[in-house]
This record gives C-alpha cells, structure tokens and sequence, in this order.
C-alpha cells in the first residue's frame, strides 16, 4: 500500500476510533456531550469520510481529497480551541440554547442521537485523562491529521 493511502486510512481509522471513544464516555462514564463537543464529532465524522472516500479513489484524487481533510480538520481545531476558550472563561456561554437547539434538529442528531446530540453543558468539567481535558485532545488529534494531510498535499510523489 502507498504511504498516502496508508496515511488516509491511519486518519479514518483514529477518527472513528475517537468517536467511539466519546460514545464511551458518554455512556461508561457519564460525560454529557455539550453543543462544542458535538461539533467536534461531526469534524471527526467528516474527516473520517473524507479519508474513506479519498482512500478508495483514483490517485490523482488524493491530493483534493487531502485539502478538503485539511480544511475539516482545521474546522475541528477551531472548534476545540473555542471550547478552550470557554472553559477558561466559566461566565461565557456556549450559546447553549439556540446552538444545542438547531444541533439537535439535524437530520443525523435524530437518526443517530448517542452520537450527535447535545446534552451538556460546554462549561462543565470532568476528570482529565491522561493530564488532558477533551478538548485538550481533540485540539492535538486534529492538528496531527491537519499535519498528516499537509504532508500528503505537499509530497510529490505517492
């Protein structure tokens, strides 16, 4: 297998690995998912489709399907840096109120709600793991896939 390819399918595989893992602690250990956190699956989501597609097609694809992975990734980095940013500020809101309302109006919100709806609170702290808060790690995943992908859109050959 190509390097590229194998870089996709490592980014697919670890984005859909990450969600899982937010529908474990959602439901192991009782970590309500806020607005934020849910946005930040649907840029895991994404970014995992975006691998999957870009993996099975031809390679000259590889590189657009690379930059839309940058952009999604980039998009999740931003979120998770915003959910910083409010939990370092407990007085701002997430926008709880019209964010988790129109969150939880999505079409896949209501046909996968364990996954994309928003329950919780952005402020709301719970144990670190590993030292890290989630958004913590969210942040550091999505730049490693923005690094992955700007590796695979700058090489020159697969």
């Amino acid at each position: 297998m190509k390097l590229n390819k194998f870089i996709l399918l490592l980014i697919a595989l670890t984005s859909f690995s990450l969600l899982g893992v937010g529908v474990y602690l959602q439901f192991q250990l009782d970590m309500a998912p806020c607005p934020l956190c849910i946005l930040q699956r649907y840029a895991f989501a994404v970014t995992g489709l975006i691998c999957l597609i870009t993996f099975f097609t031809a390679k000259k694809s590889t590189r657009l399907g690379s930059t839309f992975g940058m952009i999604a990734s980039l998009s999740g980095a931003i979120i998770a840096a915003r959910h910083l940013w409010i939990k370092a500020h407990p007085t701002v809101s997430c926008g709880i109120d019209p964010l988790e309302t129109s969150l939880n109006k999505i079409i896949s919100a209501k046909l996968l709600p364990f996954l994309f709806q928003a329950d919780g609170l952005c402020t709301t702290e719970y144990d670190p793991i590993l030292g890290l808060s989630i958004p913590q790690w969210s942040i550091i995943w999505f730049v490693i896939f923005f690094l992955a992908f700007s590796f695979i859109v700058i090489r020159k050959s697969d």
